[in-house]
């Protein structure tokens, strides 16, 4: 059994999300084969270094519960979203889990599936995607990483609020994915079942691209009194909720 969850944006402002994810690594996650993080573990990430932060011990308590379940047997991966997109090999060593690439091709016996955060297809926010390829290019990140970790707290939290007051002024479709472009995608990877999160609009989608019906699986994001897992067995995807 393979679960997939994404959106969980945790933080230690955020309590119930908190206890909600901590109860499913400690449950529900240990009867499967292996567990995939879609992005946004974490509502923001300022560097690997933050796991050793002596005035929050928050992360540590986090990668510390995701160690526990590797150790159990169940096979981690996890994907960096637009929020924690500094998730590093430090934190991958600790967690003991594998840090994939965005997008990702999962081949199984039965199925393949492409995994991705899904922000790189939210083509029509034009301002958004100019800041993705910003923080995301090496000596950006080098020179980020470089600064102190106050500081870069504090620039996390200010770009945090910044797109919380962005999001107020665009419109819905420059949230979402351009059809076009996820078409593209879809053909580009095989037609292959797409599964992905970011836009906190959970639904299966199916497209005919080229003739051929291609799924598409949005993840849901995570709340205090809920959340949601999808969980494949071999054969279908199902839809299974939690609550806190």
């Amino acid at each position: 059994m393979i679960l997939f969850v994404s959106d969980l944006h945790l933080s230690a402002q955020a309590p119930g999300v908190t206890r909600l994810f901590l109860d499913f690594l400690a449950g529900r996650a240990r009867a499967a084969a292996e567990l995939y993080v879609l992005g946004d573990l974490f509502e923001a990430w300022p560097g690997d270094d933050c796991i050793d932060d002596p005035d929050d011990r928050y992360n540590a308590g986090i990668v510390a519960a995701l160690r526990e379940l590797s150790d159990a047997g169940v096979a981690l991966s996890v994907m960096r979203g637009n929020r924690d997109f500094l998730l590093g090999d430090d934190f991958a060593t600790r967690s003991g889990a594998r840090l994939l690439p965005d997008p990702y091709v999962l081949s199984l016996p039965a199925w393949q599936f492409v995994l991705a955060h899904g922000d790189a297809l939210c083509t029509d926010d034009r301002e958004y995607q100019t800041f993705r390829l910003q923080v995301r290019d090496p000596a950006w990140r080098a020179a980020f990483l470089a600064k102190p970790l106050a500081e870069r707290k504090a620039i996390a939290a200010a770009l945090r609020q910044q797109s919380e007051n962005s999001k107020r002024d665009k419109a819905q479709y420059q949230m979402d994915l351009n059809a076009g472009a996820t078409e593209d995608f879809l053909r580009e990877h095989g037609y292959a079942t797409f599964i992905h999160g970011h836009t906190h609009r959970p639904a299966t989608h199916d497209h005919i691209v080229d003739g051929i019906h291609v799924e598409r699986w949005v993840l849901a994001d995570w709340h205090d009194d809920r959340g949601e897992c999808l969980c494949w067995n071999g054969e279908t995807l199902t839809r299974e909720a939690l609550k806190g």
